[in-house]
């Protein structure tokens, strides 16, 4: 294997590892790992919000305070390298529970695409502009009863910052150093 050629699989994987920190900064509700997946100077265009990352963050964040649930799935990335920047493909897959504009609680179902383009600077990949495709969107209210009463308690359920289990993770081997 070439040095080039490893080079371009170790940026690959950054640019991976970067939309992962995406997924886990959304759906914990973690702004530091939110702002880390973002060059400061970003743009996002992502539904109805278009405008600097910063301000998605701080949208998205509040936005996310209202309901009770989220989880995003990345999968079928496609990664054209070019230098120090990169065109990044990512499908995705969302699931968010929280009221609808006449306050009921809803599930949304959401497939789509991050159309990315991805800067590295200073040796680290982060996305310098994001374009959100929405390819699917189903909503639907919530059950009287949910999964987790169907079939019994299911624990533990994730959580936001440092109440989800794989904070508590990090933090117990933090303290094992």
């Amino acid at each position: 294997m070439t040095d080039a050629a490893l080079q371009n699989l170790l940026d690959k994987e950054a640019i991976r590892e970067c939309l992962y920190l995406y997924c886990r900064g959304i759906d914990r509700q973690d702004e530091e790992a939110l702002r880390r997946s973002y060059w400061p100077d970003a743009i996002d265009q992502h539904g109805p919000y278009n405008g600097s990352a910063e301000g998605f963050i701080a949208w998205a964040l509040a936005a996310l305070k209202k309901g009770q649930r989220s989880v995003h799935m990345i999968g079928n990335i496609a990664i054209a390298l070019s230098g120090p920047a990169a065109a990044v493909e990512s499908y995705f897959l969302a699931l968010q529970r929280g009221p609808n504009a006449a306050g009921r609680l809803n599930d949304t179902f959401i497939a789509g695409r991050y159309v990315d383009r991805f800067e590295k600077r200073g040796g680290e990949w982060r996305v310098a502009r994001r374009t959100v495709v929405y390819d699917w969107v189903h909503e639907s209210p919530v059950a009287e009863k949910d999964g987790g009463q169907s079939f019994g308690a299911r624990k533990p359920q994730g959580g936001v910052g440092p109440a989800d289990p794989y904070y508590e993770l990090l933090a117990r081997m933090a303290a094992e150093r």
